[in-house]
């Protein structure tokens, strides 16, 4: 059972996977090594070091007692349970503390890319509400003032505005909902595989999806080998990293394609899961013997074309956002200030 209602973050595990290499690099047991670890931890970790020793005392394996906590991730323990098998855990534990930590650079990256425009659409929100509810109609009693009123475009967005003053105990009601869907659609299961769905529909967001998930398989594959796992089994298990569909389905057939007799590189290429460069880096690699190397090069060259790809998508963001912003507060401008100077041009003649 576990001890903590949410699992570890990437960082967490990161974290644990780096100490527990130290440790058992240092000649130190996995269950001397966890109460060591649970010494310094405190309040629920500590609950979960102590779940964790009492299963190795009960003899069962480092990675299976991971994965009956719930707070570890399913390729984290079954990576472990290789290499707890193959007899080396200390080499995957180091392994798995890169593969965490790109997994968290990638989120933080993917966090800013949408922090960014979820706050410059608010101040546009904002800006926008002030103006139809505030600034129109102190326009509008001059426009009294003259013997004319507000009409058309920016008579509409004064009653719109009016509008909102008046029902914004139920507008309040209504973004207070919208706050608790987002929550549900970014934190519960249901929710982000509808809005993977939805970003997928998007081309410039499917494609870093698809960028994303060709390199945590690369990625996830090459700690299967180091692991000692056969190419097949590796395929299997680090096929479950990758979250885009198109991408699931041509590692199934590159594995379908293995399992049939095709080699390797042949099998790669047939799927094209990697590009024309990474196919024949892939395919220079395992003649020489080198596989794991390359996978993790490809890994680490994915990672910065994902970063690049989501860099350019703040790029087009940021102008876009603020063009619009400005045509916004323009057009609302100028719907007020072209009649109020054709009134007084009359007035003056």
């Amino acid at each position: 059972m576990a001890t903590q209602q949410n699992p570890f973050s990437n960082m967490e595990i990161a974290a644990f996977c780096s100490q527990m290499a130290l440790i058992l690099k240092s000649g130190i047991s996995a269950s001397e090594g966890i109460s060591i670890l649970g010494q310094d931890a405190a309040g629920e970790k500590k609950e979960l070091y102590a779940q964790i020793g009492a299963s190795l005392e009960e003899g069962i394996s480092l990675g299976s007692a991971m994965k009956q906590t719930g707070m570890f991730p399913d390729y984290a323990c079954d990576m472990i349970e290789i290499g707890v098998q193959s007899g080396r855990t200390d080499e995957v534990m180091e392994a798995l503390v890169i593969h965490y930590e790109r997994e968290e650079e990638i989120a933080s990256s993917i966090r800013s890319a949408i922090t960014y425009p979820a706050v410059m659409i608010g101040m546009m929100f904002a800006v926008v509400l002030v103006l139809i509810t505030k600034v129109l109609p102190i326009f509008n009693q001059v426009f009294l003032q003259l013997g004319s009123g507000l009409t058309g475009f920016s008579r509409g967005l004064m009653d719109l505005g009016t509008l909102i003053s008046r029902y914004s105990i139920v507008l309040v009601i209504l973004l207070v909902l919208a706050a608790v869907c987002l929550f549900l659609l970014i934190r519960t299961k249901k929710g982000r595989s509808l809005s993977q769905k939805i970003a997928r529909a998007i081309p410039p967001i499917r494609r870093l999806q698809q960028q994303l998930s060709v390199g945590r398989f690369a990625d996830g594959l090459s700690i299967a080998l180091s692991s000692g796992l056969s190419i097949e089994d590796g395929l299997q298990i680090a096929g479950n990293l990758a979250t885009d569909p198109e991408v699931q389905g041509k590692i199934k057939t590159c594995t379908k394609s293995y399992q049939e007799g095709a080699s390797f590189p042949d099998a790669v290429m047939g799927s094209q899961i990697f590009s024309g460069l990474y196919a024949k880096m892939l395919s220079v690699g395992f003649q020489a013997g080198a596989t794991e190397g390359v996978l993790r090069k490809i890994a680490d060259r994915s990672a910065q074309d994902s970063d690049e790809r989501i860099s350019q998508l703040i790029a087009i963001l940021e102008p876009t956002l603020v063009a619009v912003l400005s045509c916004i507060v323009g057009l609302i401008l100028l719907s007020v200030m072209l009649p109020l100077l054709g009134i007084m041009a009359s007035v003056g003649m």
